[in-house]
């Protein structure tokens, strides 16, 4: 397995960081399809409009958990803007690359921040569409990568 994963990405598939849960999140995405294996649970806590926490839960893949686990890191702190910014494509640069068939777990992690801060502004009665955009599903997901 390592032969075909970068050093960074067995480390955060060995040593994810920001496991876990929050209790007081103020916004929760989900996506994933038990079909494909891999589910993504993405918890925030937003403090005057920056990502003060944020922590996950990834039924998956290494690829997944990997992809996860540096997303988280390259959010915290950052505002929610600059959170919306992060592409698949800049989580994959920040592994070091994956295997092309293991790219949907980026856009995964993706489309993960994006539901959590969608729901974050749902429980304000804002629409996140304009804000967010429309998030893809799984199945989108999966069929643009196979």
């Amino acid at each position: 397995m390592a032969a075909f994963y970068s050093e960074k990405v067995m480390d955060h598939f060995t040593n994810p960081r920001n496991v876990g849960e929050i209790e007081n999140a103020n916004g929760i995405g989900e996506i994933g399809n038990a079909k494909c294996g891999d589910i993504m649970k993405m918890y925030i806590r937003v403090e005057n409009g920056v990502i003060a926490d944020v922590k996950f839960k990834t039924f998956g893949c290494g690829s997944a958990i990997a992809t996860s686990s540096i997303a988280t890191e390259m959010i915290m702190g950052k505002t929610i803007e600059e959170a919306l910014q992060l592409s698949n494509k800049a989580v994959v640069e920040a592994l070091d690359g994956l295997p092309s068939h293991k790219i949907h777990c980026s856009v995964l992690a993706e489309q993960a921040i994006k539901a959590a801060i969608a729901d974050y502004y749902q429980r304000q009665g804002i629409d996140p569409e304009p804000i967010v955009g429309k998030l893809q599903s799984a199945e989108e997901i999966e069929a643009c990568h196979l």
